[in-house]
This record gives C-alpha cells, sequence and structure tokens, in this order.
C-alpha cells in the first residue's frame, strides 16, 4: 500500500485544473449514464419492450464500464493520465448522441455497451489524478468535491428530459451526450501530465518495465483488491439496482407525471451534491474509511423510508435525505487510490470501482424481474441489504488516515501546497 502521507507534485495551479477539469468531465459521465434512466420509461413505452429488457440496456452500459477498468487503467499507468483521459471522453460523448439515430432496441443495448468502454476509465483516472496533485489532508473533500459531479449531472439529465422529452422526443435527448467533448478539450488544454506519474514512468524506463495487471494481485496488494472490489460490487449493485428503476418507480407507482418525475429527481440529486461534499470534510476530520462506514449505513436506513412514502410532498422530502447519505462513490474516489502505489493507481483503483460498476450491470436487470413478479417497490428494498453489506465489509479494509505519520518536512510541504 502507498504511504498516504505522501507529498503530491506538480505546480500549485495543477491541482486546481484537476478539481475543475475533473469535476466537469465526471459530470458529463454522469449525464450519459443517467440519460438511459431518465428517458427508460418512454424508450419501454415507444419500443414496446418489457422491464427486463429496459434493465438490459442498463447493465448492458455497466459491462461495457466493467471491462474498460482493465484496459483504461493499463492505458493510463503506461502511457499517461491526460491522454487516455480525452480519449475516454471523446469515445463515450459521440457513442451516446449516436443513440439519437437508432431505430431498434439492439441498437441501443450495442452502443450502450461501446459507449460503456468509455465511461468507465473516466473515474479511475480522476481520482489517481487528485490523489497526485492534491495534498494528503485534503484529499477526502477534493475528490469528493470532484466526483459530487456525478448527482449534478444526474440532476441536469433529469432537467433536459423535462425539457426535451416532451417536445423533440427521447431519441433528441441523448444528442445531449455529445457535451463531454467540452471536457475532453478542457483537459487537453489546461491539464498537464502528472508529474508524479512522469516520474514513476522514467524509473520504469531505466527498467524496460511495464505496467501489468497482475501486480494488484501481487502479496502485499491482493487483500486490499479483493476486499475493496466487493464493497464496490456491493455498494454499486445497491445503487445501481434502485437509481435505474426510481423514475419509473416514481412515475408508475406513485401517480407522478414525467415532468414532475424529472423534477423530483432533480431535487433527489441536489441532496446527493450535498452529502458528497459534507461527507468529504467529514472524512478529512474522522478518516475516508468511517465516513464511507457512515455512508453505506445511512444510505441502507433512508431508502427503505424512501420509497415507503406515498404522498407526493413526503416523497419530495425525503428523496434528498437518502440521497445525501449516497457519498460513497466519492469517498470511495479519496480511499481506493491510496490503496495502491503510484505505480498501479490506476488501474489498482480503477480495477475495484469499475469491476464492481460491471457486477453491479446485472442488478437492473434483476431487478426488472423482481418487480415483474413482486414490484418495484420490493425490488428496491432488496437493495437496502447490499448497502448494509458493504458498510460491514468496510471493516476488513484499512484505516489509511490512521496510518499517517508525516514528518515535519512533509507537513511544512503540505501547508504550503494546500495554500
Amino acid at each position: 500500500m502507498t504511504n498516504s502521507s505522501s507529498t503530491p507534485t506538480g505546480k500549485k495551479n495543477t491541482k486546481w485544473h484537476v478539481l475543475f477539469g475533473g469535476f466537469f468531465g465526471y459530470m458529463f459521465d454522469a449525464v450519459d449514464i443517467l440519460l438511459l434512466a431518465v428517458s427508460m420509461p418512454v424508450i419501454i413505452a415507444d419500443l414496446g419492450i418489457s422491464k427486463a429488457d429496459g434493465g438490459l440496456l442498463a447493465t448492458s452500459t455497466m459491462v461495457g464500464i466493467g471491462l474498460s477498468s482493465i484496459v483504461v487503467g493499463w492505458c493510463a499507468d503506461n502511457y499517461g493520465r491526460r491522454k487516455t483521459l480525452f480519449w475516454s471522453l471523446m469515445l463515450f460523448s459521440i457513442l451516446t448522441a449516436a443513440i439519437a439515430f437508432t431505430s431498434t432496441w439492439f441498437e441501443i443495448l450495442v452502443l450502450r455497451f461501446l459507449a460503456g468502454l468509455g465511461l468507465g476509465g473516466v473515474w479511475s483516472i480522476i481520482v489517481a489524478y487528485i490523489s497526485e496533485t492534491w495534498p494528503a489532508k485534503q484529499r477526502g473533500r477534493a475528490a469528493s468535491f470532484v466526483l459530487s459531479s456525478f448527482p449534478v449531472g444526474a440532476g441536469l439529465a433529469a432537467f433536459l428530459s423535462y425539457l426535451i422529452i416532451p417536445s423533440y422526443g427521447w431519441r433528441a435527448l441523448f444528442l445531449c451526450g455529445a457535451g463531454a467533448i467540452i471536457a475532453a478539450i478542457y483537459f487537453l488544454i489546461f491539464v498537464p501530465e502528472s508529474e508524479t506519474w512522469k516520474k514513476e514512468k522514467e524509473s520504469r524506463k531505466n527498467k524496460s518495465e511495464r505496467v501489468s495487471i497482475s501486480e494488484i494481485f501481487s502479496p502485499e496488494l491482493a487483500r486490499n483488491t479483493v476486499l475493496a472490489t466487493i464493497v464496490a460490487s456491493f455498494g454499486l449493485i445497491g445503487y445501481w439496482g434502485c437509481t435505474t428503476w426510481l423514475p419509473l418507480f416514481l412515475t408508475q407507482d406513485r401517480g407522478l407525471s414525467l415532468e414532475n418525475m424529472s423534477l423530483f429527481f432533480v431535487v433527489l440529486n441536489v441532496g446527493m451534491f450535498v452529502g458528497y461534499n459534507v461527507f468529504g470534510i467529514v472524512a478529512d476530520k474522522v478518516g475516508r474509511r468511517t465516513a464511507l462506514i457512515w455512508s453505506f449505513i445511512g444510505t441502507a436506513i433512508t431508502l427503505p423510508i424512501y420509497v415507503s412514502m406515498t404522498g407526493e410532498m413526503a416523497l419530495l422530502i425525503m428523496g434528498p435525505v437518502y440521497a445525501f447519505f449516497t457519498a460513497f462513490v466519492g469517498l470511495m474516489g479519496s480511499y481506493f487510490p491510496e490503496l495502491f502505489p503510484t505505480r498501479v493507481r490506476t488501474i489498482g483503483a480503477g480495477f475495484c470501482f469499475n469491476i464492481g460498476r460491471g457486477v453491479s450491470a446485472f442488478a437492473p436487470f434483476a431487478m426488472g424481474f423482481i418487480a415483474q413478479s413482486y414490484g418495484l417497490v420490493t425490488g428496491i428494498m432488496i437493495c437496502a441489504v447490499f448497502f448494509c453489506l458493504a458498510g460491514f465489509m468496510m471493516f476488513a479494509l484499512p484505516n489509511i488516515d490512521g496510518k499517517k505519520q508525516p514528518t515535519a518536512a512533509q507537513s511544512n510541504l503540505e501547508a504550503q501546497e494546500g495554500n
């Protein structure tokens, strides 16, 4: 495991470009993923497909994301963070926009899978960038802020669906996915390659070595790799199992119009945005592992309460409360990279998180079957069990913040870079 007290290197302005470039890059990542969820009720009705078939569209996206963790992580650790992130953003933006020109369920299925190959690389590269450019005492809040762009993107996707679908149809909505090209250009112009990676690359160049994925399964790293992957899998099974079907739950089970559902989804994501940033500050105070445990358990408690609500006002109030606790993705973004040394940081963190996303790919599909037999409420309730399991599994992983013992020189340098 890498020493979490190590000091990031590079120019002072770099960390701010990483922060804001990463925010908008991951925001468009969320937009492109959530466009499918918010348009799912209309797609199912328009194409005449079953709920299970609709769930399979979300599943194909997550399978592509899971597979991308190995390829994209390997490219980022061998060829650089910046170049790999640029092409990841370009790939999924173009392929998402292409859905506007489809006419069949199968065409959407293929494009969602291919877009997933690009979507999976964004999280792992951005969190590695943060770990290598921000001082250790600020990484929790920096990672949480950047990844809090996910609920912003989700809210934006819901708002765009509110504006576009009634007037122009669901296909026009997917053209908005091309917005990620803006983030790709920003990184290309303003964000330099990670100095930490460049030094590591230079040391490998002298030895004629390449990074291999097998290194994250070496005796000293295998335990962290396996346990972190299980935590990510449980957490993301719960998250995508319920998030994919919440729009249909609100419209079908609770009787909201498509327009009101979109607005409810925006409010829910406001709660998530606040939660990400509050938990980021909490993580820097009490430790990232502790904050992750609180996030998972809080989500497991509040989700069943939320889906038990029947009145529109109760749903409007309780939605942001539930979403507030779903900050674990942001917290994993500051925790997972420091389970691995710089050499395999992107592969390691990306493998754990994106394999978890790949495993969670089957949650929307499974929940679709459960919903057909037992109802959407039952399917969503089951997701709370996975949040609880993820929280308990965190106790088996190391407390990286508790192991910090920075020297006086390191503390002084981090204080300077934190200004």
